[in-house]
């Protein structure tokens, strides 16, 4: 391996360990039914989302409660200095991605001796945390 290519290689490994987040394997609901949830919280405040998933009525919110509260303590762990930024309303969901797990195919029997074919999808779900930047803005006074 070259130089550049091993520096590179541990520029990516150093920012994949600022990254804090959880991952759920295998969920059995439809992905599409979990991504009406998923778009619901991403870019969302972190207490503000798990109220939003708490009083959803959609059963795939459960799972996603769960996971939510997987990330926080994950985060929690990694940044323990950093704690207040959490009850201050910094940390927020940056990523949330729903992908299709396997899928199970059965058979139900049809008329006229025939098979339908029943796919039960699954699903993998993804979500990083991160901090806000709070930016500052310098104001300059026109002479």
């Amino acid at each position: 391996m070259g130089a550049r290519k091993r520096l590179r290689a541990e520029e990516l490994k150093a920012e994949k360990r600022q990254v804090v987040g959880a991952v759920l394997r295998n969920c059995p609901s439809s992905p599409r039914k979990m991504r009406l949830i998923a778009d619901m919280v991403r870019g969302v405040e972190v207490n503000k989302a798990l109220g939003m998933l708490k009083f959803s009525k959609k059963h795939a919110s459960i799972d996603l409660e769960k996971l939510l509260k997987s990330a926080i303590a994950n985060w929690e762990s990694k940044n323990q200095a950093d704690r207040k930024d959490l009850e201050d309303g910094k940390v927020y969901v940056k990523e949330i991605c729903v992908d299709l797990g396997r899928v199970l195919k059965r058979i139900s029997p049809a008329p006229q001796g025939r098979a339908y074919r029943i796919r039960k999808r699954s699903n993998h779900v993804s979500i990083v945390l991160d901090n806000k930047k709070v930016t500052e803005t310098v104001t300059v006074k026109a002479a």
